[in-house]
């Protein structure tokens, strides 16, 4: 898997880990860490379709633009929607680790990457992966599904004969998956996760209050006061404005931590649904080691108070948040790429070279 080419290379450019996920974008660089954690936002010049503004600073201009920018989300349920927005998002990812300050000296963007997939990805959606991170300045890419990469960023002992179950709830997808000797034996992918979340509080504020909001002023709610169900005490209020649909003027409303689980319990239902036929498909001999080991949670919405006991009940069984649960895919990511005997035996598919 490393040959000569690879060793020249490695003196010139950085090794990248990237989690390329619907909300946001975290870049890790073999031996340094994670130097990138920025929405997935760009902002563009509708007419001339130059690039304006990149990350966070694209995701602060969102429903906020005048008539001639637009700012786009280039992926949509964990996979690519806008190939050419996509791409060149990688490519300021790309050039800005290898010419960031912190990296010194500055290097090369021609680096290997390996990156996380939803699971069960159609050859198309796969290939449009692979051509935006080439594109956007890699020689060679890796892709790795993303629960088996969660698996190895939280820790968990994937080789083993003993089942690890991982729950990764993301931005765009939530996937679900028992691994046992290094692969995964029972899994789903869902695409419902933290954007439907915020798509419901938006539904739920129009049925509910006549009030028109955004997408990004839900996903605040949901972070601010956001809980699950009755299963976490956590009692706060947060005033969401929009416009008033039945007068067309602004209006003010505030939402407690009960609205916010009324508002997105179909979504978690359908999460916990998913979880449950996962267990169901799921060998004996692996329910019993997941009995005394548990599930661990990762992803950003493993963060809403209450996920981890709604599973819990829901299962039966004990769980875990892993330990910075939004990382958890791109450490994965990043210590495959230190351990190549690992890479190999977990790849999905690659390499792909320039």
């Amino acid at each position: 898997m490393i040959d000569l080419t690879d060793k020249f290379w490695s003196y010139f450019t950085y090794d990248l880990g990237i989690d390329l996920g619907t909300a946001n974008t975290l870049v890790f660089v073999k031996g340094k860490g994670i130097v990138v954690r920025e929405p997935s936002a760009v902002a563009q010049h509708k007419k001339t379709k130059k690039v304006i503004a990149i990350g966070r600073e694209a995701k602060q201009m969102m429903g906020k633009t005048p008539v001639n920018l637009v700012t786009i989300k280039p992926l949509r349920d964990g996979v690519i929607s806008d190939f050419e927005i996509a791409e060149a998002m990688l490519k300021f990812f790309i050039h800005r680790v290898h010419q960031a300050p912190q990296l010194f000296p500055p290097k090369i963007p021609r680096p290997r990457v390996v990156i996380g997939v939803p699971y069960g990805i159609t050859e198309v959606e796969r290939k449009a992966v692979v051509d935006a991170v080439m594109k956007g300045g890699a020689r060679k890419v890796f892709l790795l599904e993303e629960p088996m990469a969660a698996a190895i960023g939280a820790g968990l002992p994937i080789e083993d004969a003993s089942g690890s179950m991982i729950v990764d709830i993301g931005g765009g997808t939530s996937e679900i998956a028992v691994i046992s000797l290094g692969g995964i034996v029972a899994s789903r992918s869902v695409r419902v996760a933290g954007s439907k979340m915020d798509e419901s509080i938006v539904e739920w504020a129009r049925q509910k209050h006549n009030l028109l909001i955004g997408e990004h002023t839900a996903e605040r709610a949901k972070i601010m006061v956001g809980r699950v169900g009755n299963y976490s005490k956590l009692s706060k209020e947060i005033a969401i404005r929009g416009r008033d649909l039945v007068s067309g003027l602004p209006k003010e409303v505030k939402i407690s931590s009960g609205d916010v689980a009324e508002a997105i319990a179909s979504p978690v239902e359908v999460i916990l649904e998913n979880i449950r036929q996962t267990m169901e498909e799921t060998p004996p001999e692996l329910l019993s080691d997941l009995l005394r080991s548990g599930v661990v949670l990762a992803g950003g919405g493993s963060l809403l108070a209450g996920m981890d006991q709604a599973i819990a009940s829901a299962i039966q069984m004990p769980v875990v948040r892993a330990e910075d649960p939004q990382t958890a895919v791109v450490r994965g990511c990043g210590k495959v790429l230190e351990d190549l005997t690992l890479l190999r035996r977990v790849l999905l598919a690659g390499p792909w070279y320039v």
